[in-house]
Order: C-alpha cells, then structure tokens, then sequence
C-alpha cells in the first residue's frame, strides 16, 4: 500500500518493511503529535518532551473503551483495554511490560495504563478511598522518594517497580500489590555532577517555614548530600508544590499524619548526618566529629543518645569467644560508616513505604485475575559506570531475552511445531551474555559474591579475576589502558564498568551498632524501622550478596511474567537533549535495532498471532457456516471448510491449531456477534408472533364469519355486473396498453438519432478546443521566454556595472593601506627601541642581582664558620672545667666555688646565644630579599618577552600590507583589462571565460570541471583512524601514530591529481576532520611548519622548492576560504583585493566552491600566517636562485663589447650568452608548469627582469 504523509497506524502493514521505511513513518507521525504506532500487538511510544492536550482525558478513556484492538488510532489505553477485554473474557491473566532507555518516558506510560485499569474496574470501600485512587496516588509518592534527575532524564526512575492489579469475577478490582527492585542507595550519598538526589530531600527544604523550623532546616545548597552537584533547582519543577501534592497523596495511600511527620524527621536526620565531619583522635587510628552541631540535631531527630550515636560512628565493637573488643575507627572509616548509616536508614525507609501503600490498599487471596504493569528503569551507559548500571543493565537484558522468547523464538517454534509454511527470521539472542553474567561457576556475578568473601579482597585482584576467567569469552573485553575496568557486550551496545566500588555495594552489611541504636529510639515509627535482630546476626555484622539477591528477585519476576500473557510497549527516545520536535534518526534506529523491533515487525507482519486447537475454533465459530453442523469427525478437514465458507484469506491449518493472522481473529468474532444478534432477533421476533397468534385467532374468526356472509350476499347481488364490468375494463387496459407500446418504441428510435448527433457536435467541439488551447499556451510560452530573455540581459548589465563600481572603490583604497603602512613603521621603531630599553634594564638588574647574592653568601659562611668556632671553644671550655673538677681534690667541710668564672662563662654564654639568633635573622631577611629580587626578574623578563612578540606581530602585520599593496596595485590593472574586455557577465553572475594560450596554475578547462571526482590518496593510518570514525561535535585529538603517518606521506613527493597538490589536500581535509582549526591549543600545526621548513633546506634544488611552493600557495588559499574569526565568514571569492582573486580563477570547482567556513582559534590564524610567510620565502629563494644563474651570462653580455672587437665574432658571443638566459627562463618555466605554480607569484619580478 502506498503511505500516506502522516504515516500509517500499523507498520506491519508498511508496503517496504525496511529500517528507512520504518524511522520515516515513525518521523511524520511524530512531528504531527501521533507519538503512538503499532507494530502488530506491540505499541512503540515516542517521547514527545511536551504535553499533549485531550489525548489522556476521561472522554478518551470513555472512546476507547469496549472498542476492538487496532480499531482505532494507537494509544495505551487501547493495549490496556486489550488486556482487559482478554483477562475477562479467557480467564487468562495479562502483563503489560513498558521497556525503553532511561528518558524514553516509561513512567508517565504506566501511569497511564495505570489509570485507564483503575477507571475500568474501580470499586468504592469503606473509607470513602476507592482503590484506584490508591492505586493512582501511589504513583507520586513512589516518584517523591524513588526518582531523581539524572544526565539523560529529569524525572529518572532509579528503583524498579512491578504493579499488579488484581480483579474479582466481575472485573472489579479486588487488590493491589507494588513490588519494587534494587533502590539505588549510593544516590543518597553520592551525588555526581549535574545531577540531584531523591526529589524528597529537595521537597522537604522547601517545605512551609514552621516545618522547616521545627526540623531545624536550612538551605539545600548548606547540606553535603545535596551540594556535591550543582543542580540544586530544576526546570518547571516547583518543590513547594510537589512537597504539598506529595503530603496529599501519602494521605490517600493510607498513610496517617503522625506517620508522615516522622518520615520526614527520617529525612531530615539524614540531611544533618551527612554534614558530620571526622578528624585525627588524641589516640592513634581514632578519630572525632569536627563540630558536633549537626551531630547534636542528627541525634534529637533520631530521638537516640548522642554520646551513643557519635560511638556507632566512630567505633566498632568485634566480638570474639573469649572477649568483646572495641576499636576506634580513623577519619576516613568513621565517614564510611557515617554514609552507610545514611544509605541503611532510607532504604529501610523506602521498604516501610512500600509496604505500608500494599497493606493499605490489601490483596485479594481468593483473585484469580490479575494484570501487572512492569516499570523497570532503562538501559543505562554513562561515562563512569557502576555496580548500579551493571544490576539495571543486567535487568534489561533478563527482560530483552523474554520479549526474544515470547515475541520471537517462541513465536517461530510454535510455527515450526505445527509444521506450516514459514520462513524462519534471524533474530540477536542474547542468551550467552547472561550466561556471562549469571553463570554458576564463572559467570562476573559468582566471581563477585567469590571475592567479597575474602576480606583482603580488591578491586584490582577482583578485575584480574575476570580477566583470566573470562578473557576466552567474546561478549566480555577489557580496554586497552584501564588496569580495572571490564566491557560487556551488551544486547543495546557496549558498556565499560568501573569496579572501583563494585565490592562495597556488592556487600550488603547491617552494622550491629547501627541497628541496635536506631532500634533503642524513643520514636516508636523509627524503632520500627528496627526491628530486633536474630542471636547471629546482633553478634557481628553479616555479609550478603546485593546481586544474588537481585538476581534472584529477577528470576521469581519473570517466573511471574512467564504466567501471564504479556504485551509490550516499547518506550523510544528522539534525541538526548530532552527537547520537542527534534527527531534524531540514528539514535531512534540503535533504539529499535537493540529491542529486536525490526524482527518483531516482520514476524509480525508474516506471522499468525491467533492460534486455536480444532475443538475450540470449531465450538466457537460453528455458527458461522452450515457445513459445519454436523460435527464432522475430522476437525481440521472442518476447520478448512468453515474458513472457505466464511471466505477468510491468508490463514494457515497446522496439525493440530488453526492459524490466523493479525486482525482475523476480530473479524471472525465481529461475524460471530452478527451471526448471534440476528439469529436473537429471529427467535424474539417467532417468540412475539406466537402470541400475538393466539390473541388474534379468535378475533380473526369472528370477524371472518360475519364478513363471509355479508359478502355471499353481494357477490349473488353483484356478480352479473361484474362480469360486464370486467369485459368493458380488459378493452380499455388493452387499448391502454398498446398506445404506451407505439409511444415507447417511437421515443427510442427518436432519442437513438439524437444522441448520434450529439456525440458528432462533441467530438468536433473537442478538436476545436484542443487547437484553441495549444495556441493560447505557445503565445504565452514565447511572451514568457521574450521576457526572461529581457531581465537577463538587464540584470547582467546590472551585475556587470556594480563590478565596475566595486573595482574602482577597491582602487581608493590602495592609498590608505599606504597611510596605515607607515604609522605601522613608526609603531614598529618605537616599539624596538623599549625592546632595547627594556633589555639593558634586565641586564644591569641582573648583574646587581648576581652582585648582592653573592655578597650576602659570603657573609652567611663567614658567619656560619664564627658559629662554628664559638661552639668548638665553648665545648672545650666545658671539657676543661670538668677536667679541673675532676683533678681538684674536693675539701669536705668547707666546699670553695669560683663564683666569677661561672658568671663569666654565663655571661658568654648569653653573648653566643644572641649571636646565633641574630644571625638566623639576618639569614631570613637575606632569604626574603633573594626570593624578591627573583620575582622582580622573572616578571621583568616576562615583559621584555611580550614586547618581543608584539615586534614580531607588528612586523608580519608590516609584511603583509606591503604584500598587499602591490597586489592591489597589479589587480587594479589587470581587472580593468577584463572589465574592458568582458562588459556582460552570464546567466550565473560570473564573467565568461575566453581562451587563454597558458592557462593559469598549469590547469586544463575540462581538468577544473573534473575535481570534484578527484580522488587524493591517504595514508592508512590516517584512514583508519580518522576518517573511519564517526564526527564528532567537538574537536578530535588526533593520535600521535596518525599525525606521524601524515608526515611521512606528505614529506614524501606525492604528485598531483587532475593539476591539483595531493599533499595540500590530504593536510586539508585531515585538519578538517580533526577539527584542529576550532582547536585552543594543538601542536599540530607546529610539526607542520617544521616539516616544511626542513623540506626546503636544499635551497639549490628549483624543482623541490617549485613543489613545495604549489602546495603551501595551494594550502594558503584553502584557509583564506575556509577560517574565519570572531564569528565572520570566509571572504568571497569575488571581493578578495589580493592573490587570492587570482589564484581562484586556478582552483574554481565544484570542490573548491563546497569548501565550508570554520571558526578559526588563534593557532590557526598564526598557523594561516606562517604559511603565508613560507610562500613568499619560496618565492623569494627561487628569484634568488633565478638572478644567481642571470647574473653570470648578463655580465658576460656586458663585457662581450669590450672583449670582441670583431663584429661576426661578438654577435655570435652575445647570441650564445642570451640563449643561455632564455634556457634559463624556459628551465624555470617548465618547472614551475610541471608544478601547477601560479604565475602571478613571478609576475612583478618578470615585469622587472
């Protein structure tokens, strides 16, 4: 079928089921808000990023109620309704799984779904709560404290969550119950960049100012969970009014006041615990809170003890068979603790919450029925990811190889079973991946829990672990230069985990002091939270696996799912920047291409939904055709012939099913009904005549009587004139008759000839016309063609006058850039003589510098060698008094000191003492001098390097504008020839070409018209690693490896292609893909110029230089298109007063016209600079070269007067010599023409010679 330009309802039904058939409708829908497509049974839902009016109000839910699948436009409430109808109708009971990446909007999808069950089948209880409203209202409490913003989404589910909704007989719902999966607990610790914490810390800051006094609040900005990011706000999301929408609906779930007061005690607790900090103990490894004000409110909140509080943070008690021992905990363990206390309180929190919403909606025991709707978060692949993204990941691929299974495989075995006609379709599986991942031995999961039971276990021995265990396996890698990361081929792409944390979060620690505290709380809400532990497990802290765990609630979730039917609805994500109206096509094709879309659509398309054993269809659709009735013995010969008499197509009859395909199966039941509803009308119409019969007989019989005698009597009476009657009447009729028989025939015979001559008018009518008309269209055409042939010639006069303005314009100006040429000198003098200045400043600080220091290390080792000296004769002098005393014999009674001797020793004593100290100070001060006066240098050498730069500058700057002048001056000239030549431009606005004998830059006509198919070899490496890979938005490093195999091409003699330097083109378009011209620092261009400077070293070699001089002219001119600054385009072709103008006329193509302008940073602009420098060295040396090889013969012209005196002797001297200057000028020439050089860059020097 042709499609139409909105796209159509169901792809199945796509004329050409390829990938660009299948984004394309995907694409027209959404940009006219069709966000929902079918694809079979299967709904695709594109996130639109805005809110679309009237399309989930109640008057949806009312249209799409009752109506039969596909019958209407795509939408969930259909797919919900769909699963109504069946779960009522077989007794059979349904699962709706929503899947998509994280941001494809699976959450708003469920609540959808949600809400159209609970209009469906709500019922009224005691309270005045019906239990859709609980159901519905458990959706924002859940976001409150289960969501938060992530990179790619602002409202990301980061817990998993499983609703089944349960119904009684009567299709009222009877219960409810939420099952949720692996809450990210490190999110309220650890908070990454650009993203928040759980929505509820922020709702709480912004709650009413006396709850906020009362929990002794501040700013969110003040607290350590909340401030590690710098998203603090988030965009049309008001948290004041979520705080009071969130407080609703925790009443309506059944959670009281009192309750919600303590939850958010809860909540506030953790705020303040996170802003503990640890410092260094008086004991060793021990440590204490820095300030205990937080620590003080922490503990108020938590009604518990605070000195009892400080301890479980900073101590640990191990308890061993002989004794109890408590250690003291460092800095950096007493935060761990803190942060797991922190993770440990909200999770139990959040279990509370749940199971408080399931307790206060109840489950029915005796349900039979039941619908689950699975929101579960989405694949995840960040920059850094975690044991988090490992668990989610590992969850969408348990849920990718169920859709595989049922939609796909199971589908494609039950067709192979039934032995039909059918084609098989390849489909990914990813079976061997979760065999990676969950194999037992082996598997990443068992070598995990296997290192977490080691307590010297680590990251990096862990790592090591998988990579010899696995390194066999091709669905696991490790990347090159990563020592600890690990990559799993994942069934939506590859993911590199980091395992640098994967063994704490793998440990599901319950702290036993942790648990004792908060269980001693005077608050009973948070003692419950506690609950005491078993004899074993308040002993010590228990370790058990987060994945095993998980593993196992994945398991027991698809054993739920594998008894229900499922149906699906695939979430796709347009684009990364959360935006609406924009449709990014390869990352909606990855989207598809990951969920097995493409396959499903095609088996869907080609396959047979509707399976029914023989029994069954033929109980249910006998009604249907006659020949079935007698129940024939043969079922499947009765099936066949009940599918011919209803006139069914494309149906298959397996051995023991019958086959439908999607929408048969309505449409038989759609007959079925038909069939029902006039087969009861029939019999309430029989019934209704029965009645009416026997009321009617005896009325009927009575008067049947009495009118049969009256009309005996009249027929006696009558039947003599009726006889007469009758005759007289059958002649008028016969009469009658023959005249309308004449009149028939007539007006045929009439009407025949008429029409004859109608159909000759009208075809001579048309011949006419057609004449008329072709001579009213060829008169217009040729008024038409005279006018368009006018304004051409007008319009070229028109462009061909403007030229000339603009030219003689460019003229006027020659004389200004003189102007600036010479204040430039001045500037340029003035500048080099404070260079000079400068200079001999730095000098004479220097050496007065040099000067000082070395007069004051001179007086610091006198000083130090007198220290030295001092100390030497003071330990003599007390070696020498203990001598004395020795020697002295001692007198018993009366002891003699020599008093004076020991003052005079203090005294000197006292003197040395002073000495060192002034000579420490006087070291200081000489050391603070010596630091200044280095500073002083440094920065004086900065400023004499900036002033030798802006010379530099000043004189390139100079250069230029010389340069210019004499290209202005030599342009003028030869533009005002054309103009003269060339008055009228053509049809495109350029001036015609004439033939020129030597074409310039060596460029056939037919070779400029062909470059665009000219193909410029480069190196391998470079292909292999640059323009292989995918562009990028920013700028491409290029590898080391790369920019050397560019060099070594380039420096080589490549040649040309079609007149064109390959070399030149290859340097171009790498500089293009690498981006190194939007670059702020790339040392790219450096290796460049170098590379060209060493190639032109050999100044004698014409031929090398003429090559080179191609390449850096054709280079040049690439950049002066392409790079622009401060936001301006490159300059036109047509406007360039310089070489430029000329060098185009050589290099005007459709690729040379395609080159697009770049944003150029400054190591481009210099590096545009010093190719033009390269360019007129060139230039300069071949001259130079040139004139070396004239001078001789043009000296020798001069003397041959003087040495030949004969006439027949000098002119054959003097012809031999001008020959020699001509092959000279001819030598250059043809090399400079085997090189494609541009003559204009001789051309004032050809002028001169």
């Amino acid at each position: 079928m042709e499609v139409p330009p909105s796209g159509v309802n169901d792809m199945t039904t796509l004329a050409y089921l390829h990938e660009p058939g299948v984004l394309q409708n995907l694409k027209s829908r959404y940009y006219i808000d069709e966000i929902y497509t079918y694809t079979g049974d299967i709904l695709i839902a594109v996130n639109p990023f805005k809110q679309l009016e009237n399309l989930y109000g109640d008057h949806m839910i009312a249209h799409y109620k009752g109506v039969p699948f596909g019958a209407l436009n795509p939408h969930p409430f259909a797919v919900a309704d769909a699963a109504y109808r069946q779960m009522i109708n077989e007794g059979i009971s349904q699962s709706i799984l929503v899947s998509g990446e994280s941001g494809a909007g699976k959450t708003e999808t469920a609540k959808m779904l949600m809400k159209y069950l609970a209009k469906m089948g709500g019922r009224a209880v005691s309270d005045r709560r019906t239990v859709e409203d609980q159901v519905l209202e458990s959706n924002p409490v859940l976001e409150a404290f289960g969501n938060a913003k992530t990179v790619r989404n602002n409202n990301s589910s980061r817990f998993g969550k499983f609703v089944e909704i349960q119904f009684d007989q009567r299709g009222r719902i009877s219960g409810a119950a939420i099952k949720t999966y692996l809450l990210e607990r490190s999110r309220v610790c650890q908070v990454s960049d650009s993203e928040r914490n759980y929505h509820c810390f922020y709702m709480l800051c912004a709650a009413p100012p006396e709850d906020i006094k009362k929990l002794k609040l501040e700013d969110p900005t003040k607290y350590r969970y909340l401030n590690q990011s710098r998203c603090i706000k988030l965009e049309g999301m008001d948290d004041s009014e979520e705080y009071t929408k969130t407080r609703e609906a925790m009443g309506i779930v059944g959670i009281s006041l009192e309750e919600q007061e303590a939850i958010f005690r809860v909540l506030a607790a953790i705020l303040h615990l996170g802003n503990i900090e640890f410092a260094n103990g008086e004991e060793a490894d021990s440590s204490v809170p820095k300030d205990k004000k937080s620590l003080k409110i922490a503990a108020e909140l938590f009604m518990c003890d605070e000195q009892a509080l400080e301890d479980s943070l900073c101590k640990r008690v191990m308890v061993t068979p002989e004794e109890t021992i408590s250690r003291c905990l460092d800095p950096e363990s007493a935060a761990f603790s803190r942060d797991a206390l922190a993770k440990f309180v909200y999770a139990r929190l959040f279990d509370w919450i749940v199971n408080k919403i399931n307790n206060s909606i109840g489950q029915d025991p005796d349900s039979k029925n039941m619908i689950g709707v699975l929101d579960i978060y989405g694949f995840e692949s960040f920059k850094t990811n975690s044991f988090e993204q490992f668990c989610i990941n590992l969850t969408n691929e348990k849920l990718q190889h169920h859709f595989n299974e049922h939609v796909l495989k199971m589908e494609q075995d039950e067709y192979k079973k039934e032995e039909i006609e059918w084609n098989h379709i390849e489909f990914p599986d990813n079976q061997k991946v979760l065999e990676l991942i969950e194999k037992k031995p082996g598997g990443i999961i068992a070598l995990l829990d296997e290192a977490c039971m080691f307590p010297r276990s680590t990251h990096e021995t862990f790592s090591q672990k998988l990579y010899e265990t696995l390194k066999n396996n091709k669905y696991f890698s490790k990347p090159k230069l990563a020592r600890t990361d690990f990559t799993v081929c994942h069934y939506a792409g590859d993911v590199t985990y980091q395992t640098e944390q994967f063994l704490e979060k793998n440990k599901d620690y319950v702290v036993a002091e942790h648990h004792a505290l908060l269980g001693a709380s005077r608050c009973i809400f948070i003692a419950g939270l506690f609950p005491p532990l078993m004899e074993d497990a308040s002993k010590q802290s228990k370790f058990s696996s987060v994945a095993s765990q998980f593993k196992q609630q994945l398991s027991l979730l698809i054993e739920r799912l594998s008894t229900t039917e499922p149906r699906y609805i695939r979430c796709v994500k347009p684009n990364n920047l959360l935006k609406p109206s924009i449709f990014e096509k390869q990352n909606v094709l990855q989207q598809l291409r990951c969920g097995g879309m493409m396959e499903a659509i095609r088996i869907c398309r080609a396959g047979y939904p509707t399976r029914k054993h023989f029994d069954e269809f033929l109980d249910r659709f006998s009604i249907l055709a006659s020949v079935t009735s007698d129940k024939s013995s043969d079922e499947k010969a009765a099936c066949k012939k009940l599918l011919e008499a209803v006139g069914l197509k494309g149906y298959q009859i397996g051995k023991t099913k019958v086959l439908l395909m999607a929408g048969q199966m309505a449409e038989l039941d759609a007959r079925r009904t038909e069939v029902l509803g006039r087969a009861a009308r029939i019999i309430q119409w029989k019934f209704r005549s029965y009645r009416l019969l026997n009321a009617a007989i005896n009325m009927q019989a009575v008067c049947r009587g009495q009118l049969a005698r009256h009309r005996f009597e009249d027929l006696r009476r009558k039947e003599a004139a009726a006889l007469k009657i009758q005759r007289a009447l059958r002649i008028y009729f016969d009469r009658r008759s023959y005249k309308e028989a004449v009149v028939t025939v007539q007006s045929g015979l009439r009407g025949m000839a008429a029409r004859d001559i109608l159909r000759r008018k009208t075809k001579a009518t048309i011949v006419i016309q057609i004449h008329c008309l072709r001579f009213l269209a060829e008169s217009h055409y040729k008024k038409l063609k005279k006018a368009a042939i006018t304004t051409q010639s007008a319009w070229r006069a028109r462009l061909a006058r403007k030229e000339l303005r603009e030219l003689k314009m460019a003229a006027r100006e020659t004389g200004a850039l003189q102007a600036a040429k010479s204040k430039l000198e001045k500037q340029v003098e003035e500048l080099t003589w404070r260079l000079q200045l400068e200079k001999r400043k730095r000098v004479d600080v220097e050496e007065s510098k040099t000067q000082e220091n070395s007069k004051l290390q001179v007086a610091l080792e006198e000083i130090q060698i007198q220290f030295k000296e001092t100390k030497v004769s003071l330990l003599k002098e007390v070696e020498a008094a203990k001598k004395t005393a020795v020697t002295v014999p001692v007198v018993k009674e009366v002891p003699v000191v020599d008093t004076e001797l020991m003052e005079k020793l203090q005294s000197e004593n006292e003197k040395l003492k002073s000495m060192v100290s002034s000579l420490e100070e006087k070291i200081d001060e000489t050391e603070k001098k010596f630091k200044e006066t280095n500073k002083i240098s440094e920065e004086r050498l900065k400023q004499a390097l900036e002033a030798e730069n802006k010379i530099v500058n000043l004189k390139t700057a100079l250069h230029k504008l010389e340069e210019t002048l004499e290209d202005v001056k030599y342009e003028n000239q030869l533009l005002k020839q054309s103009v003269l030549s060339t008055p009228v431009k053509t049809a495109s606005g350029r001036f015609p070409s004439t033939p020129v004998k030597n074409l310039q830059n060596g460029h056939h006509p037919s070779e400029e018209n062909q470059l665009n198919g000219a193909e410029f070899t480069t190196p391998t490496r470079i292909q292999e690693s640059g323009f292989d890979s995918k562009s990028r938005g920013s700028h491409i490093d290029p590898q080391h490896e790369d920019v050397d195999a560019l060099i070594n091409c380039v420096t080589k003699n490549v040649g040309f292609s079609q007149g064109k330097p390959v070399a030149a083109f290859t340097i171009y378009k790498c500089l293009l893909h690498w981006k190194s011209f939007e670059a702020e620092r790339t040392n790219l261009f450096d290796r460049l110029v170098q590379m060209i400077g060493s190639a032109i070293k050999n100044e004698d070699d014409n031929p090398n230089l003429a090559y080179w001089l191609s390449n850096t002219s054709t280079l040049l001119f690439m950049l002066q298109q392409s790079l622009k600054s401060g936001g301006t385009g490159a300059t036109p072709l047509r406007k360039s007063p310089s070489l430029v103008r000329w060098m185009t006329k050589g290099f005007r193509s459709p690729a040379a016209e395609a080159i697009r302008p770049v944003d150029a940073k400054d190591p481009a602009l210099h590096f545009k600079q010093q190719l033009a420098a390269y360019v007129e060295k060139i230039t300069g040396i071949i001259w130079d070269n040139l004139k070396k090889e004239l001078n001789t013969f043009l000296s020798l012209c001069i003397q041959a007067p003087k040495s030949f005196k004969g006439t027949a002797l000098l002119s054959t001297s003097t012809a031999k010599y001008w020959q020699g200057i001509i092959e000279g000028l001819d030598a250059l020439l043809s090399t400079l023409e085997e090189n494609f050089v541009c003559e204009t860059h001789f051309h004032s020097q050809l002028l001169s010679l």
